[in-house]
Order: C-alpha cells, then structure tokens, then sequence
C-alpha cells in the first residue's frame, strides 16, 4: 500500500509540474514536443549566470537556458536547466552578461550590400570636393574602359545641391561611371556613361521615372526610378564568383551585428531586371546551401511580376528549403524616394511646389499582379513611402481582401515612412504590417523639413509609437546598403530620435520604450515573414538563434542603450566573438 501511495504521489507530482509548465508553451506544437523530450533529451550546451530576455511574453526574462539539436531544448532558472547537462555538455557562462534573441533584420539588399563592400563607397561624404576627390582616386585603380561602379552618397549632407556628371568627367574620361544615392532611387552618371547608354537631351521621360535636365535641356547626369533602367542594362553584371563573395562578405557583416536572420529583397530596384533575384537564388543561395556555406537565415522575395514562377517553385518545394533558406514572397514598388524628390505625397513637395512625387507602376496593373499573388497564397509586400502612396496600397490591399476569403494574410508595406491623417489606424483595422527602417529618420529629419515644411513633416514621419498604439504590427530593418546593418544602433534611433547634430528627439511623441524596439527586431519581424514558428524569440523548439550584448545592467541597457556586440549564436554555435582567440562553445 505505501509503494502504492508513494507511486501515486510521484504521479500526482509530475502532472502538476506538466500543468505549471503549460503556461511556457506558447501554443505551437514544437514546444509542447521539446517539452516532453526534455526529461530524456541531453543539453549540447547550457547557457547560464545571465540576463536574457525571450521575446516571449509567456517567461519574458530567465537565466539559463539549454541547447539541444541546434534548438532550444529549456529556458528558465539554473536549477531546471542543469537537470539536463551530462559530462559532454558545454557550459557558456555568461558573467551576468545581457542575452537577447537573434536580430531579424526585415528589409536588407543583402548581395547588394556584400557588393557595395568592394565598391566605391561614398556614404558620409559631405562635400563636393572630397565626393570628386573620391572617385579620382578610385578610378586610378580602374582598368581603362571598365565601370566604376560605388553608392552611397547623400547630397543632403552637403546642402542638397545635387551631383552633376560635370562635376567628375574631367576625373572619368576613359571610364563610364554609374553612382547610386544612398536610397537607391536615384544614381549619377558620368557624360561617357550617357553616351553608352544613348541618352540625350532627346529621349522622353520614361513612365515612372525622370531624366534630370539643366536649363538648356541637356541631362545632368541624374536619373531617378524607372529612367535608371536607361543606363543599368549597360553595366557588366556582377559575376557568379563576385556574388558568392558578396554574400559571403554580407554573412560575415550582419553576424558581427548580431543579425542571424534577414528579409532580402534581393538585387530588386526600380529600372534593374526581375531576374536578378531568381539569378541570385540558384547561383548563389542554392549554391551556399548546398556547399556548407550558409552563415544567416535568409527569407527571400521575389519580384512581384514574377509571382507565378514562385507559385511554381513553392508547390515543388514547400516554402522551407532549408533551416538557412525560405521563400517569403513578392515585391512591388508604389513610389520612389523622399531624398530623391520622388515618394508620391497627397500634397506637393514645399522645395518643389509642381512636383507631388511619382507613381512608379500602374495601378491597375499593380492590383491584378497583388490579386493574383495573393489568391496563390504568396504573402505580397509593397514599397510605399509618400502618404499617398501609403493610401493607395492601404486601399488596395482592402479590396483584394473584401473576398471574404478568410485567410492570415500578413500583408506588408515596406517604409511607411510618411502617413495621413487617420492612415495609422488603418495598419491595425487591416492587419497590415508596417516594414520601417528606424535610422532613415536620422537622414531625413533634416530634409523632410526641407521638403514637405516643419509641420507637416512633424505630424505624419516615422509615426512608430502610433502605429503600435493602433495595434499595428511593427518590423524594424536596415534597408542594407542603404543604412548599415545596426540593429543596437537602430533601437537606440527608435528610443532617442536624436538627428546628429541635434539636441533633442524628433518628434518625441513617438520614441519606444525597450521591450517594443526589441521586439520589433525580433519576435514582430519573425511574424512579419511567417517564421515566427522558427525563430524570433528564445522558446522551447525554436532555433538558438541569439545574441551576448557587453552590458551586464538591464536598466542601463533600457535607459542609454549603449551595448555592443559580444558574441553571436546561430542554432547554438558561435558564428561571431568579438574575441576571435575564444574557441569555446
């Protein structure tokens, strides 16, 4: 009878301990499946003596936690994690070191990025003469005849006069030369680039897009949007071998960063060829994938007007081709840029009063591209980044959801940047989710000023915290190379809104607390692209995926945001140490 008793209460004791773990779950089924395991499963490595905060609200901070598979096997206090070390486990100590999950980054240019490394880079030049000084020196190392490819310049930093291809021909006359603004939406070109490309003060503007002209009509060397499609079809693309390059020099980039996840919008720009992206995915993905040289998660989007083809490769292939690659889904393009004069607003631009920015695509043809995507299951993403553009899409997507048809859409608007009175609303009446990039803030605060006047600039820019009080879903990204990969950088942009130069927040009203900029990075950006099941947030069965930040104070952290980078773990094994010596873990 008392072995009975003793049996009995054994039981009764591991199904109240089950229940009392139930609350950890977070109701998808790999949790309760590694949570069941857990008592017989072994730790490949135990993180504990830290801070780390999940993302999870169900245990939102804990002090150890365990690896197994590349998963996470438990997360809690020392005494339940160490239940689960053998004598091969690995222990990382953490010395009261900040844990968070790996960074998502939700909107990068990822190749693009890699190959902008080897290029000229001209991101914080802020004068005429070292923009020129520059390319003279860059192009001595040119062989003559070759392109001389960089980007990143931004004329707003040295009084928004804008570039002319007269300012560099006497530096570049044996070798075109193309120039992206650092948004991606305008590029200069030398006068010997305009002649390869057949441009003259007799070609129209193309629709979507414009030659920039000086007052005799002849182009400037400037084309913004669609007109790029003039000059980019004359540039040499870049080689497999340099592409595989460059996505190893992005992987590399972003770890150090503490991004373990990304949202690639691939080698996708107004004017550049749809194919780029699919010549990237079985030349470079599919290739990395399947020679062990994979270093991030990548979810990838295709050009919108390619959609059926990824219907195609999506019932082959599923969505998950690996645990380093998904398919995400499409993208399209409503407008083009603030720096650039060309995001498409409801009124016109205060330095430009004939100018209301442009609408890149077709309407009608940018509906039936989204409703037949849609209606396939693909998730459809669009770049809008003027008010009006942001209306247009907002009204769209509502249409082709007025089906009926009942179904987790997750629909995106990449940079909602600028947004009307009563637009912020309808992100969380429609379930739509706002893709924003918190450092382009710190460019534009100056210049949105400039362009659309104080007030109105101040009322509808970078409206994060409003978007949250609305109940709309937030995903923080980089837009990579337009903005360097910063995650730390950027939550610290979201929380402060502090311009250089300036003393006081922008807009402060809008400033986020901590938890909503770390989610935002991490838990919100993994439900914006569907791997919320995968990765995201430090949970029983999702990737270990995470991150060792410098600071051992949550409340320093949470105030100052001032942090680094120590270490970063992909799926449990450290892909990043800022001292490379540590071989351990």
């Amino acid at each position: 009878m008392n072995t009975f008793w003793v049996t009995l209460s054994a039981s009764v004791i591991v199904v109240l301990l089950s229940i009392a773990s139930l609350p950890l779950l977070n109701n998808n089924a790999n949790y309760l499946k590694y949570l069941r395991r857990s008592s017989s499963e072994v730790a490949d490595l135990v993180v504990t003596n830290g801070t780390i905060y999940t993302s999870d609200d169900s245990l939102p901070f804990a002090d150890s936690m365990a690896i197994s598979n590349s998963r996470i096997l438990r997360v809690g206090n020392y005494s339940s994690i160490k239940k689960l070390a053998r004598t091969l486990t690995k222990e990382l100590n953490l010395h009261g070191k900040i844990v968070v999950p790996g960074f998502i980054d939700s909107h990068v240019h990822f190749i693009p990025g890699g190959l902008q490394m080897a290029r000229v880079e001209l991101r914080g030049v802020n004068t005429k003469d070292l923009f020129v000084e520059k390319i003279r020196k860059a192009v001595a190392n040119v062989k003559e005849g070759s392109w001389l490819l960089g980007g990143g310049w931004n004329n707003d930093i040295w009084g928004g006069d804008l570039p002319m291809a007269a300012w560099i021909d006497s530096v570049t006359p044996h070798n075109p030369v193309w120039l992206a603004r650092m948004d991606g939406h305008m590029g200069l070109a030398n006068t010997l680039a305009l002649t390869l490309a057949g441009i003259s003060r007799n070609n129209e503007n193309p629709n979507g897009g414009a030659i920039i002209r000086n007052n005799d009509g002849e182009p400037t060397g400037l084309l913004i949007d669609s007109a790029m499609k003039l000059v980019l079809p004359h540039i040499p693309e870049a080689s497999v071998d340099e592409r595989r390059e460059a996505l190893l020099r992005a992987s590399s980039h972003a770890l150090k960063r503490g991004v373990t996840t990304v949202v690639d919008f691939g080698r996708y720009f107004p004017g550049s060829s749809p194919e780029y992206p699919w010549d990237d995915f079985s030349d470079v993905y599919r290739w990395a994938d399947l020679s062990g040289n994979m270093m991030t998660r990548i979810c990838l989007f295709f050009p919108m007007e390619t959609w059926s083809r990824l219907v195609d490769l999506m019932s082959k292939s599923g969505r998950v081709l690996s645990q380093w690659i998904y398919l995400g889904g499409v993208k399209a393009f409503a407008d083009g840029s603030l720096g650039s004069n060309s995001a498409f607003f409801h009124e016109p631009y205060a330095d430009d009063l004939n100018n209301y920015g442009l609408q890149v695509v077709d309407l009608d043809s940018l509906y039936n591209m989204t409703f037949s995507s849609d209606k396939s299951g693909l998730q459809v993403s669009i770049h809008a980044i003027g008010d009006r553009a942001n209306d247009l899409i907002l009204d769209m997507y509502a249409s082709v959801a007025s089906d009926k048809q009942i179904r987790d859409r997750r629909f995106r608007i990449e940079h909602a940047q600028h947004l009307a009175p009563g637009t912020v609303a309808r992100f969380g009446e429609q379930s739509v989710v706002a893709s924003v990039q918190p450092d382009h803030l710190l460019d534009d605060a100056d210049s949105a000023s400039k362009k659309l006047g104080c007030e109105r600039a101040e009322r509808g820019s970078y409206l994060f915290k409003s978007l949250l009080t609305k109940n709309a879903q937030l995903a923080f990204g980089s837009d990579w190379p337009v903005a360097d990969i910063n995650p730390l950088k950027s939550i610290r942009t979201s929380m402060k809104r502090v311009p250089p130069g300036w003393e006081k927040a922008w807009i402060p009203s809008e400033c986020l607390c901590l938890k909503d900029a770390l989610n935002a990075y991490t838990i919100s950006a993994a439900h914006a692209c569907f791997l919320d099941k995968y990765v995201g947030s430090l949970s029983p069965g999702k990737y270990a995926d995470f991150v060792v930040l410098s600071t051992n104070s949550w409340e320093d952290f949470a105030t100052e945001v001032f942090a680094n980078v120590e270490a970063t773990y992909v799926g449990g094994f450290k892909a990043y140490s800022i001292r490379p010596e540590d071989k351990s873990e």
